[in-house]
């Protein structure tokens, strides 16, 4: 169990809605649905989804990201995701980890267990049971990167969705190169807006952000003290 798991959760009932498309740019075609990730029996007829009240607040980092960086727009790369896509894509990473490692399969258990350990540095266990569900199956997590004028995406130092410490949100903040110093202040832009919307960033991921789940709430109690909060959402 990761420490956010233990946040009790008070679901509010608040409905899941699309992201308004005229606000965002969308990672098309979706790159977990390319894959072949069984969305067809979610409740939701696209992963670029969210609860309502995420939604409102991703638009008010939208509208603050446009005072700082005119005609950049934030892309939406992933939003909500069932479980069955989250185990989909756990066992896609493993195998693609174990390919790249040359393991042969099926793989040995002392190798499988290691393999595992590391997914889950990144990846959310696909969990069933109510009180511990994945953070983008509550509708109110999601993946974003930024687009220029020319909806072309920035380069943040390091893509979506890598399992490497580049991953790390200040990964290049002590860098001495003018390029990598460059990562950073773009990564900084990206979590000002956020932040100043009221989300929360993932530790281990630039590009993953939260608001009202067991993560956004045990994140901010870190970062306040004295602070109480449990999580609004729970899995949809």
């Amino acid at each position: 169990m990761k420490p956010y798991q233990q946040i009790a959760i008070d679901e509010c009932g608040e409905p899941l809605v699309p992201i308004p498309a005229q606000h965002f740019v969308f990672e098309t075609p979706h790159p977990y649905q390319k894959l072949g990730a069984p969305y067809h029996n979610s409740k939701a007829d696209s992963p670029y989804y969210l609860r309502q009240g995420v939604v409102d607040s991703l638009i008010a980092a939208q509208t603050e990201l446009q005072h700082n960086c005119q005609n950049w727009k934030i892309l939406i790369f992933d939003a909500y995701r069932p479980v069955e896509v989250q185990q989909f894509m756990v066992n896609y990473t493993f195998n693609q980890i174990a390919l790249a490692q040359g393991c042969e399969f099926p793989v040995p258990e002392d190798k499988r267990q290691v393999i595992i350990e590391h997914v889950y540095q990144f990846w959310a266990v696909p969990s069933l049971d109510r009180a511990t569900p994945p953070p983008h199956s509550t509708g109110a997590a999601l993946d974003i990167t930024l687009v220029d004028e020319n909806n072309l995406q920035i380069d943040m130092g390091s893509p979506i969705d890598e399992i490497s410490e580049r991953s790390y949100p200040d990964y290049f903040c002590n860098s001495k190169e003018p390029q990598k110093q460059e990562y950073h202040r773009r990564r900084q832009i990206l979590k000002n807006v956020m932040i100043a919307a009221g989300f929360q960033q993932h530790p281990n991921e630039w590009w993953h952000f939260c608001l009202g789940d067991q993560m956004w709430a045990w994140l901010t109690n870190q970062n306040n003290s004295g602070s109480r909060l449990i999580a609004r959402y729970g899995r949809y």
